[in-house]
């Protein structure tokens, strides 16, 4: 259900076709909420069809056409409950973790990989996560820019620092598993080389 209420933050800086909710949904709310294309379309389809999304046709190529969404009263009301609402925590289901309370079953040089693997995944995400937050600090991230654009001056503030507040966040649990991956790696030394 939280696609449906991270479709509708995206669209509150403007109307966009599929195709655009797609591009920046993978370059702002996809690093806290992940859904490939093919949720997000048949999602759009269903907040239309709920009244929560309105959608008018704009022209696309020679002759074609495409749907451009617009958030609707109803949706941003939706919207402001969901956000008001008390969030219930989650327990984690992580791979990676379940994994690491079972490596004594497996072999020294097959841990060492899965360490590796995984420190490749969270350095070049924490890159990626960092490079994010410089576009929010100077406000040139175009997701942003298009919402901001429209605010007044506290509103627009707001708006950036509450970003600001969530990739640092974002980056804390990044450097968090990278400081326990270099844990698993002094483990390793010690129990298998000493």
């Amino acid at each position: 259900m939280s696609l449906r209420y991270a479709l509708i933050a995206l669209l509150t800086g403007r109307p966009m076709t599929g195709y655009d909710i797609s591009k920046s949904f993978s370059r702002s709310v996809a690093h806290v909420w992940h859904a490939p294309d093919s949720q997000i379309y048949p999602e759009l389809n269903r907040m239309e069809r709920d009244g929560l999304l309105d959608s008018v046709e704009v022209p696309w190529g020679k002759k074609g056409t495409k749907k451009e969404y617009h958030v609707t009263d109803a949706g941003l009301t939706t919207f402001r409950k969901w956000m008001e609402a008390p969030l219930v925590p989650q327990r984690q289901r992580d791979p990676a973790h379940l994994k690491a309370a079972y490596y004594d079953f497996a072999a020294p040089e097959a841990v060492r990989e899965q360490l590796r693997q995984q420190q490749a995944y969270w350095e070049e995400h924490l890159a990626m996560l960092e490079g994010t937050r410089a576009t929010l600090v100077d406000r040139s991230h175009p997701t942003l820019a298009a919402r901001i654009a429209k605010l007044d001056e506290h509103e627009a503030e707001l708006t950036v620092r509450f970003k600001i507040y969530a990739y640092d966040g974002l980056i804390a649990r990044a450097r968090t598993e990278l400081a326990w991956i270099e844990d698993g790696f002094a483990l390793l030394d010690e129990m298998y080389d000493s």
